[in-house]
């Protein structure tokens, strides 16, 4: 079997904290353990780090001067030359995941990914450049709000990452050192329990992220919801795709988001039709995924009017 080499990407903007918690994570000798260590810092804050506090000193510090260096022939350069076991990556805030996945060597596998931000900016953040927090916070398992006042509403922050995702973790780091964790509840607005589950126009986007979250947890479920039809001579027989378009944060970002539906009864409904569709969802192998992923076996389908809003939002 191959082994890939492990990135631990650190994700958030300037000054959010990620030099600190990559400096403190290289003193614990639970990580650095001996193993070498390629560090890429892709953006240079006022912090540095400080080699001599490590309990293992086998780390390859290299900083990548500019995002046209950012590439997977550079990458692979830099890792073959450091010959080091692990990656750990200080990610540039203004880059995109998509630069980040675009260069990733052949030999690398994406091992943790970490979001941090700096609580007294981050709502500034949010309102100005909205697309790359959502980019950022798509892509992470743990979000980590540091420098966190008392005055603050968790709930505020809390309802922005999860207007996005609803995989990410939430830590609060207070300025008194206290370090707490989200527990608020966040209910779907269906009953996730119940075996055959209608879906609301307006709770589109919020079932579509969920079940790409989590399809497993859909699986055998019998589904109903409005979608818009696509299909392409290229898709394999008596098959198509259903779903809605999705804004997360601004025009700009609106897609087609979609789930396989596979017709074996002929229901056979024509490209960009709106339709209410009903059937069971089964995880598992397909072309169109490339992969596993939640296929619809239709049982019903009907006409549709369009939606008073066909562009579905998390909000």
């Amino acid at each position: 079997m191959e082994e890939y080499i492990p990135i631990y990407l650190f994700l958030g903007f300037l000054e959010s904290g990620k030099t600190k918690f990559i400096q403190e994570t290289l003193e614990d000798e639970r990580f650095n353990n001996g193993e070498k260590t390629l560090v890429l810092i892709c953006e240079e804050g006022i912090e540095e780090f400080d080699v001599s506090k490590m309990p293992h000193k086998d780390i390859i510090f290299h900083t990548i001067e500019d995002k046209s260096e950012y590439t997977e022939e550079n990458l692979t350069k830099i890792l073959k030359e450091s010959g080091a076991e692990r990656i750990v990556i200080e990610f540039n805030g203004m880059w995109t995941m998509e630069d980040f996945f675009g260069a990733m060597p052949d030999e690398t596998s994406l091992a943790q990914v970490m979001f941090f931000a700096d609580a007294t900016t981050f709502m500034n953040y949010n309102s100005n450049m909205r697309s790359l927090v959502v980019d950022k916070l798509n892509a992470t398992e743990m979000t980590v709000f540091n420098r966190f006042e008392e005055s603050m509403s968790p709930e505020e922050f809390h309802k922005i990452v999860r207007g996005v995702t609803r995989r990410s973790e939430i830590v609060y780091e207070y300025t008194d050192g206290r370090v707490a964790y989200d527990d608020i509840e966040d209910p779907l607005p269906f009953d996730i329990e119940a075996d055959s589950i209608t879906i609301e126009d307006k709770d589109f986007a919020l079932w579509y992220r969920d079940i790409m979250e989590e399809p497993e947890k859909y699986d055998g479920k019998i589904m109903t919801f409005k979608s818009l039809v696509a299909k392409n001579g290229k898709f394999p027989v008596n098959t198509y795709a259903v779903g809605r378009h999705i804004m997360t944060c601004c025009v700009d970002d609106i897609q087609y988001c979609w789930l396989v539906a596979q017709d074996d009864k002929n229901f056979n409904p024509s490209h960009e039709d709106w339709i209410t569709i009903t059937g069971k969802i089964k995880v598992q192998k397909h072309k169109m995924y490339r992969g596993k992923g939640p296929v619809l076996f239709v049982q019903n389908v009907e006409k549709a009017e369009k939606p008073a809003q066909p562009v579905a939002t998390f909000y």
